[in-house]
């Protein structure tokens, strides 16, 4: 009996989800009475940092045919080595790996599944665990009745946690399968932490008026190191690009710190980033939706507000 995690990796380097997964194992191991294994596949040079964050073995496979992301092939071969070593619950990061691997894996292990857990399992009266439905307004519990259990985790929910050392990764005998998609071109933002594993997102909406008033938006953004996003209209517009649109039609995303600006606060905005740890909202509007959302909110004029709480932050990181 084992955990095994698939540990994702994006140019040749573990993702920060990959972490956050396999400490989820290694608290669930501890419940189970088990050990976590991590698997990777494809490039990753730091494949054995998964053991300080608990796991007891890491499997690394980099054949050519794994490096790019192939839904089929990574749920063939991970399939195979959670039968070799008797893997009964299999995680893996709830970002766009894992939502394509979650029913892949769970048809081909004969499993239980559930995409965008937010808790540890419980098995008072069986394997049970928690996630959000209706846009984050209410908590369901699911129970997998099935010997074998798939789980996919949702991001910023269990922050990494050094447990232990680093451990060298092997190898283990699997057949590779040939991919049935051929990858012609990646396109990558590189230079930011992307939106769904971001722990600090500065965001802003139709309230800034036009692209070219960005700067102090990206300004305070640089000056937390938060990662930018904006509301549908601004995307739309092309006053920012779409992958940093979030909302409900965009990115759902779970920050530790949301600082929304010049956002109404529409319930298709709200959807995907009322999950958000902490949500700062600044509107010159006192009656904004947006403002019942909110841990704290600022109601004045952006182009006065922002300025002053980006100057506000720098004078403290200063002092």
């Amino acid at each position: 009996m084992a955990i095994l995690v698939y540990a994702s990796s994006a140019e040749g380097k573990l993702k920060k989800s990959a972490f956050e997964v396999v400490t989820y194992g290694k608290k669930a191991a501890a419940i189970l009475g088990c050990e976590v294994h991590a698997l990777v596949l494809g490039a990753a040079e730091d494949a054995g940092k998964l053991g300080e964050y608990g796991a007891a073995k890491v499997f690394h496979l980099s054949d050519a045919g794994l490096e790019n992301f192939d839904s089929q092939t990574h749920a063939n071969v991970t399939a195979q080595v959670a039968d070799k070593i008797g893997a009964t619950l299999v995680l893996c990061a709830h970002d766009s790996f894992g939502k394509s691997l979650v029913g892949r894996l769970a048809v081909r292990l004969n499993a239980g599944a559930v995409s965008g857990a937010n808790s540890l399992p419980s098995m008072d009266g069986g394997f049970a665990v928690n996630k959000n439905v209706f846009s984050g307004k209410a908590i369901a519990t699911y129970t997998i009745s099935s010997d074998k259990r798939v789980i996919s985790v949702m991001g910023n929910t269990f922050p990494p946690e050094v447990v232990g050392n680093a451990v060298q990764p092997e190898s283990i005998d699997v057949t590779i399968p040939a991919n049935r998609v051929r990858v012609k071109e990646v396109k990558t933002v590189k230079g930011t932490v992307p939106l769904p594993e971001a722990e600090l997102v500065v965001s802003a909406g139709r309230g800034v008026k036009a692209s070219e008033n960005w700067g102090i938006i990206e300004e305070l953004a640089n000056t937390i190191s938060a990662t930018t996003a904006c509301s549908r209209p601004v995307a739309d517009m092309g006053w920012r690009p779409h992958h940093e649109h979030v909302g409900q039609t965009g990115v759902a995303i779970r920050p530790n710190l949301y600082i929304a600006i010049g956002i109404s606060g529409a319930i298709q905005h709200l959807a995907g980033v009322n999950q958000s740890k902490t949500i700062v909202v600044i509107n010159k509007d006192p009656e904004a939706p947006f403002f019942k959302a909110a841990d704290y909110g600022v109601v004045g004029d952006l182009f006065d507000v922002v300025p002053k709480l980006t100057a506000a932050i720098k004078k403290h990181q200063s002092s």
